[in-house]
């Protein structure tokens, strides 16, 4: 990589492809919203954890956003977990 290069986002800049650089970015968005609900919710983490149906560590890394520990699949399920409905937008570059 360039020290000059410039990026249009972080993921752009972390992603070895544009593959991988759209997966983090949709990953990402996905972990925000799914993070931002559930701060709503009243309860411990371990609370939260188990209505999300996943250990304790496990909700530790989704709430410090670790998009590189969960796949897009991994994701949907917890957003549907939570009671959030995902849906895909696809636009031309």
């Amino acid at each position: 990589m360039n020290e000059d290069q410039a990026f249009a986002s972080v993921w752009d800049a972390l992603g070895n492809t544009e593959q991988e650089a759209a997966h983090l970015k949709v990953r990402s968005g996905l972990m925000i919203e799914i993070n931002e609900h559930i701060k709503s919710w009243s309860g411990t983490d371990t609370e939260k954890a188990a209505r999300l149906r996943i250990t304790k560590p496990r909700f530790s890394n989704l709430k410090s956003g670790r998009v590189d520990l969960f796949s897009l699949d991994a994701l949907v399920d917890l957003a549907a977990a939570a009671g959030l409905t995902v849906s895909m937008q696809v636009a031309a570059a």
